[in-house]
């Protein structure tokens, strides 16, 4: 049996969702520049994160720009489950050990510097990528199950 991708147009909340990981993209990867440029000797390895953060939230907007396109949306569920990991262990690390987080990262803090939204952001994104499943992905599940 041969399942064929099909292109699904992305609207309302889902279009929201992709500004808003654009934008966090935008932010991360402007805010890691600076870091890394100017700064990079005082929090090396929390610059280092926040700059993953911002390759993420790049994979992230492009992958769900696509989810509708073969392969990408599991591109999507990696890079969103991937950015929700990575804000917990960061956020845990940054209380527990603050004196690697000086300065404050995207994730550190659970996203404090950006209004939690890093935190909020995947479990959203994982929400709307299980109510928006491409057809072909559907019909997998439903045919190996």
């Amino acid at each position: 049996m041969s399942i064929t991708a099909t292109r699904t147009r992305m609207t309302g909340i889902g279009r929201v969702l992709v500004i808003v990981y654009a934008v966090m993209a935008l932010a991360a990867t402007g805010r890691s520049f600076v870091q890394i440029v100017r700064k990079f000797d005082e929090a090396p390895l929390a610059y280092t994160l926040s700059a993953i953060a911002a390759g993420v939230y790049i994979l992230a907007t492009l992958a769900l720009v696509l989810a509708g396109r073969r392969g990408w949306y599991t591109i999507a569920w990696i890079a969103i489950v991937f950015e929700l990991v990575g804000v917990i262990v960061v956020g845990v690390l940054s209380l527990a050990v603050p004196e690697l987080f000086q300065h404050d990262t995207v994730w550190s803090v659970f996203g404090r510097g950006y209004l939690f939204i890093p935190l909020v952001l995947p479990m959203f994104g994982i929400w709307w990528l299980r109510m928006h499943r491409p057809v072909d992905v559907a019909r997998a599940t439903e045919v190996t199950a």
